[in-house]
Order: structure tokens, then sequence, then C-alpha cells
């Protein structure tokens, strides 16, 4: 599933090129990606609209349109927001179209069907239960703290919480952890302040070299021009098992941690 750094690359491409611009028209192949309002609703309250902001919301895209309307995406598993020129030939599995009024196409292409569409007057309402954002300067050491303070579960599995940090998913949790040296299994709240101050450090370090690097493809996962990330060559730890750990040499081990695939330095992590 996209997370934080490739949506945030989809972002950061396709702001240049579509603000600014209007949507023309909105062709639907197949009406279940839309989650609100109507399909029909979906399409005729689109057109004619100018896209006058997009942001990210931990793993969603929000497109602010005039009229006070917002044009939410979540990719989920396996879809892409392709910027394409009319006359280029069609993505596979596309299952909407926003035409602009440059002539040129967005593209809403998904192959499992488990990315959705919203229009709404209120975006709070699609993303306002995500937590705070990694890359917000409200996300401090003490915010983490308290945030972790009293919960029993697995540091992993906190970290996968999109009620509490949005945007952190299972790859850059498992670099995150690694680079805080914090065995993924350990209990949130058995963290001492300094281990969390490290953890929060990690986890703007472990996707700021996402950004960096585009995002992560290992197989669905593309930019805004249809072109794979490159940090599946850089992740330290993440599918990375029995491989030896680039800091001593140990074995990459795999476990579950909350039903994902879990990957961790057994020496480094404790």
């Amino acid at each position: 599933m996209p997370e934080l750094p490739e949506v945030e690359t989809i972002k950061n491409d396709l702001q240049p090129r579509v603000l600014g611009r209007s949507i023309v028209g909105v062709k639907l192949e197949w009406t279940g990606a839309v989650e609100t309002p109507t399909a029909g609703g979906f399409t005729a309250e689109s057109a004619g609209r100018r896209i006058e902001s997009l942001t990210r919301r931990g793993k969603y895209l929000v497109f602010g349109l005039s009229g006070g309307k917002y044009l939410i995406v979540h990719l989920r598993m396996t879809g892409r927001l392709l910027y394409r020129g009319d006359d280029e030939a069609a993505d596979p599995y596309t299952r909407a179209v926003f035409k602009l009024d440059n002539g040129d196409e967005l593209r809403f292409a998904d192959l499992r069907k488990l990315g959705r569409l919203w229009l709404v007057e209120d975006a709070g309402r699609i993303v306002g239960k995500l937590g705070i954002e990694p890359f917000d300067d409200e996300f401090t050491a003490e915010a983490l703290v308290g945030l972790l303070a009293g919960r029993s579960g697995p540091i992993k599995s906190l970290l996968l919480d999109q009620g509490l940090v949005a945007g952190v998913g299972n790859i850059y949790a498992d670099e995150a952890l690694f680079l805080a040296k914090i065995h993924p299994k350990r209990g949130a709240g058995s963290l001492e302040t300094e281990e969390v101050g490290r953890l929060r450090d990690a986890i703007r370090a472990a996707l700021a070299k996402g950004i960096e690097n585009r995002g992560t493809s290992f197989s669905d996962y593309r930019d805004a021009f249809g072109e794979r990330g490159k940090q599946q060559e850089s992740l330290l730890v993440h599918r990375r098992a029995a491989d030896p750990c680039p800091v001593c040499g140990t074995k990459i081990e795999k476990i579950t941690v909350g039903g994902r695939g879990t990957y961790f330095c057994p020496h480094c992590q404790h």
C-alpha cells in the first residue's frame, strides 16, 4: 500500500501541473470507486470546478476545488493516480478519468478495486479521524510520549494505527524501529522517554529517505508519471530476511506482529 512517502511524491508531482486547472469532465469506468455522493452526482458535481489546492493528509490526497468542494483520493493497496496526455495509451485497470481544461488527464487506476474517491464539502468528514502528521511541528518527542503512554500493545502495531500517527505503514514502521533500535514487539507504554525521542527522529528520517527516493516500488506503486520509486534499493531491514544487518551483520529476521510481516535485527533491536 502506498504510504506517506509514496503519496507525498504523487502530490509533489501533480501540484505544478494541476493547480489552477479545471476539471471539464469525469468518466467513471467503474462506479464502485466512488464512496460519496452517487456516481452520477460525483461526475456532475466535479465537472467545471477549478483545482485550487492539493495537499496530503496521511495516505490521502485532498484536492481543494472551487465552490467549496473537496475531491479526496485514497489509493489503498494497488491504486495509482497518473498524469497523462489525452493522446497517451490507456492505462490498465483505469477506474476513473478526470479530463482537464488543457487537454491532459488524471487517471485513477486500481488493479484490485480497493481505492476510493470522495467528493465532499467537509474534508474533515473523511480525514478528520487521522492522527498527527510526522512532519508537523507538533510531532515532538513529548507528543509521542503522550500518544504511547499506557498502551500495552506492540509498538509496531501502534505505529500502524492511523488514528495516532498518520501516514506510517508497514515498510516505514520497520525501517523506523530499526533506526531507533527498538524491537517491534516491545510494549508501546514500556518505552523510556529517550527511546521515544529516538523513535520520533527515526520515523521522520525513514519517511524523509522514502520521499527523497520517490517511494518504494515492490509491485504496484508508481509515481504520477507511471515510474517506479527507488527506495526499495535502500531499505535497511524491510523484506531483507536472512540478509546481514547493515550495522552488526546479524541475519535479519522476519516475524509477524499484528498480522503484518515484520523485519528486524535481533541483535540491534531490543
